[in-house]
């Protein structure tokens, strides 16, 4: 199956279909990202703008080993940048910086590795802007 987000005028995804392979595949056995496109457009009876994506694809690295895709699988309010050609997730905080190489956003401080009780876990506090430890009732 192939993924494709639509987009809307702010290039933000607002939905996530599945197409299936042979639908993106063309004579040759060539996947080919405009013709997932047509059949969407189709489909609907649109002319809306559809980007590839792949459920694989998380952080520009591929889970199977295949080629990685738009560094990131889209998500219903993600960004697609034309410029990194790469699908963003929204800014979780104010204080987190986008990676570039992965176009995921990171901590200003890396979490903490210390291991922690069975019920405990770390959580970011943006008031404080760094990482607690909170318990699971």
């Amino acid at each position: 199956m192939a993924s494709f987000a639509k987009l809307n005028s702010e290039n933000k995804v607002t939905t996530v279909e599945s197409v299936v392979n042979e639908v993106i595949t063309n004579s040759n056995g060539v996947e080919q990202e405009q013709l997932g496109v047509d059949f969407l457009n189709q489909l609907y009876n649109t002319n809306d703008n559809w980007k590839q994506t792949s459920y694989n694809t998380i952080g520009g690295v591929h889970n199977n080993g295949g080629t990685p895709f738009r560094k990131n699988h889209a998500g219903i309010g993600y960004t697609y940048d034309s410029q990194r050609d790469a699908f963003i997730a929204p800014k979780p905080f104010n204080s987190w910086i986008l990676n570039e190489t992965t176009c995921l956003w990171e901590s200003p401080i890396a979490r903490p590795t210390t291991e922690l009780e069975e019920n405990q876990y770390y959580s970011w506090n943006e008031d404080i802007i760094n990482w607690e430890v909170k318990t699971r009732q």
